[in-house]
């Protein structure tokens, strides 16, 4: 569904990415881990199209990206879900949802859509008249993950969703991106929390310093001892 091939970033001089190259397949949770600055978000944003590329192609489905400006790649079915959340404060988680619906021009199916948002997070159902900015961490977190797929899309990113957050309601957001995968939405998720990534993901990519280090499937990067040792070891 996603192939990223040879993608190179700079922020002026510095060099972000230096030749990355990753896939998804339909239906895959796949994790790009690794520590902070190794430039996991700057390929989500390069991926959307916030960030201009230096080199390479991004490939989605039959369509070339690249070129496209980072509007078109939503309405192809991207959906990001950024670093730090950033809901909009002072509107209603309702209204936060429903922005999403009808920035994809789907006003039409917003309530069969709130409705399945609902089911994956309650809370967000009870709190839907509240100020989003007055919401705790976690909801914030959830109802950023809800925002997003009030767009419908085919290929989910989340960025960091653990980042500030207490272990219990990690464990639920990952409950919920879990089943997510299992109802068969296609997930690129970005994460310093390698153990967690790893045992959810179906494949990973471990970024250092603008560079893939190791590939594989979670389950046996968990294993691999430069992981553990790397990123494992307490």
């Amino acid at each position: 569904m996603l192939d990223v091939r040879q993608l190179s970033v700079s922020y002026g001089d510095l060099q972000a990415l230096r030749d990355v190259s990753f896939h998804v397949n339909p239906g895959e949770l796949v994790a790009v881990v690794g520590p902070n600055g190794a430039g996991k978000t700057t390929a989500l944003r390069a991926i959307l199209g916030l960030i201009p590329a230096a080199s390479g192609e991004v490939v989605f489905g039959a369509s070339r990206l690249t070129d496209e400006p980072s509007h078109r790649r939503v309405r192809q079915g991207i959906a990001l879900v950024p670093e730090g959340r950033r809901v909009f404060p002072f509107m209603s988680v309702l209204e936060n949802l429903e922005l999403a619906a009808h920035a994809t021009r789907g006003g039409r199916e917003i309530p069969g859509r709130l409705e399945q948002v609902r089911a994956l997070f309650p809370v967000l159902g009870e709190r839907r008249a509240q100020l989003a900015g007055s919401l705790s961490g976690g909801e914030q977190q959830m109802l950023a993950i809800g925002r997003a797929l009030m767009a419908r899309p085919r290929l989910l990113m989340l960025d960091e969703p653990s980042l500030g957050l207490a272990p219990i309601v990690v464990d639920r957001l990952y409950g919920a991106i879990r089943e997510l995968r299992d109802q068969g939405l296609t997930i690129l998720l970005v994460e310093q929390y390698v153990y967690g990534a790893l045992e959810l993901a179906d494949r990973a990519y471990v970024l250092e310093t603008g560079r893939i280090a190791r590939e594989g499937a979670g389950r046996d990067l968990l294993h691999d001892d430069y992981i553990r040792k790397t990123y494992l070891v307490v």
